[in-house]
Formats: structure tokens, C-alpha cells, sequence
């Protein structure tokens, strides 16, 4: 490993840790800075995986108490620990039967800053359009939210396999159009990320595990800490930032994001 790639490690780092709970999306994010610096990391995506999987794990560490308690309730039929966790079996199946079958195609023809700048401008639109005509709440907790609900929330999420859509977006901008209060939409996007990220690591690590040197799994690791001790510190001052605010700044951040770069691209041709 050069100074270069080590550098460019912990930037990718720092932007997956800031970027992984906002509703911008990450894997965009990544994809557009990769581009700019010109980063290339193990093949199959494993870095950018690798990377979400400390994000996630920061997700695991804050909210341990929680987790540790749906495991202990969820086996009592009619408790509150029990609808949690039947409610985040059902929204994980979507990513994980689309992903399974559409991950290949999926990162050979869109991963790219064309389509990542185009789903940012979109995808800003519609959280501003949504926020405006946003239905009054009526679910408060993730225990309430119904089996259906869940579902539907889960394929929601699976739409984030597009580059530049943001997974955390497609899943609480769904659950906000279910009648799901913001902060509760929050909760339940970040605790449904787990499963979903430790499956995408899985799956990616197996694809390319005969392509992987030392050299890369060292990136990785360095990405994945950066990851991680950013995103420990960001995730509280993210449900706090938007029970408050909302999400209609993070859709005019992304129209300018994607504009900016759009031009970019143009430019550089």
C-alpha cells in the first residue's frame, strides 16, 4: 500500500461514516468522490461494502440495549420486541432476494457518476415533493408499523440498489408515505440496515474472494475504522437533526450535488 491509496482509504472513510444515515446517499457519494480522486480499490466492490459494514457497525454499538432486547422479547408472542423484529425479517426480504438476483447486472451497467448525478437530482425532488405532501404521522413507534407496512418499506429499501437513490432515503421516505413519524422512520431505517449490510458484505466478499490481495483487505480495514468512528459520532446528531428540520434540506443538497457534477462530467467529457 502507497501513501496515496492510504489517503485516499481514510477519505473514503470519513465520507461513508458522514454520508451512510442521510438521506444523500453513500454509495453516491463514493462513487462520485472514487471518480474525482481517481481511487481504485478491490475489485467487486468490497471496499465500498467493506466500508458501510463500519458504518453499520457504529449503528450495532449505539443502539446495543435495543438490539439486545429484541433479541431477548422477540421470542414471546405479543410483545413489542416481537413485532420489532418480525417487522425487520419482513423489510429485509425484498433487498435481499432482488439483491441476490440483480447485484451483478446492477454493478456492471450503473455504477457510474452518470447515473449516480441523475438519481441525486431525482431523488432530491421527490424527498422535497414528498416532505410538502407528507400524510399527518400516525404510527409512532417501529413496534406499530404492520406486516404489510414493513414489506412494502423493505421494497422501498430495495430501490436503493441503484447508485445515488440512498438506501436510508428509499427506506424512511417509504415509511414517511406509510404514516410513519420521522424519528421512528430513522429508527427503523438504521436497525433494518444491518441485516441488509452484513448480507451485502457477505455476499460481495464471496464473488471476490479468489481477486483479493492482502494489499486490498488492508484498504478496506483502514476504511472500515475511519467509517466506523465517524459514523459513532454522527448517527445520534442525525435523529435529533431530523425530528427537528426534515428532510427537505438533504433534497436541495442533492439537486446541487448532482447539478454541480452533472456539469463536471460535461466538462471533462
Amino acid at each position: 500500500m502507497d501513501i496515496t491509496a492510504i489517503a485516499s482509504a481514510i477519505l473514503m472513510g470519513l465520507v461513508e461514516g458522514l454520508t451512510e444515515f442521510l438521506p444523500i446517499s453513500s454509495t453516491g457519494h463514493l462513487i462520485l468522490l472514487g471518480h474525482v480522486i481517481g481511487f481504485q480499490g478491490p475489485p467487486g466492490k468490497v471496499f465500498e461494502i467493506g466500508i458501510q459494514l463500519g458504518a453499520i457497525l457504529a449503528v450495532v454499538v449505539l443502539y446495543r440495549d435495543k438490539l439486545l432486547d429484541i433479541a431477548r422479547g422477540m421470542w414471546r408472542p405479543g410483545t413489542a420486541e416481537r413485532f420489532y423484529a418480525t417487522n425487520i425479517i419482513l423489510a429485509f426480504l425484498p433487498a435481499m432476494v432482488l439483491g441476490a438476483t440483480l447485484h451483478g447486472p446492477i454493478t456492471r451497467l450503473l455504477f457510474n457518476p452518470w447515473v449516480v448525478s441523475i438519481a441525486l437530482i431525482l431523488g432530491g425532488i421527490a424527498i422535497i415533493a414528498i416532505e410538502r405532501a407528507m400524510p399527518e404521522p400516525e404510527i409512532r413507534s417501529v413496534p406499530e408499523i404492520g406486516p404489510l407496512a414493513a414489506l412494502i418499506i423493505g421494497f422501498g429499501q430495495a430501490l436503493a440498489m441503484i447508485p445515488g437513490t440512498s438506501r436510508s432515503g428509499a427506506t424512511i421516505i417509504t415509511a414517511l408515505l406509510l404514516r410513519v413519524e420521522r424519528k421512528a422512520a430513522a429508527e427503523f431505517s438504521f436497525i433494518l440496515a444491518i441485516p441488509t449490510m452484513l448480507a451485502a458484505t457477505a455476499y460481495s466478499l464471496l464473488k471476490a474472494r479468489d481477486e483479493l490481495s492482502m494489499d486490498g483487505f488492508g484498504l478496506v480495514i483502514i476504511g472500515f475504522v475511519v467509517a466506523f468512528i465517524v459514523a459513532l459520532l454522527v448517527v445520534r446528531a442525525v435523529v435529533g437533526f431530523i425530528g427537528r428540520v426534515g428532510f427537505t434540506p438533504f433534497g436541495w443538497y442533492r439537486i446541487a450535488l448532482g447539478v454541480v457534477m452533472l456539469g463536471a462530467l460535461v466538462v471533462m467529457g
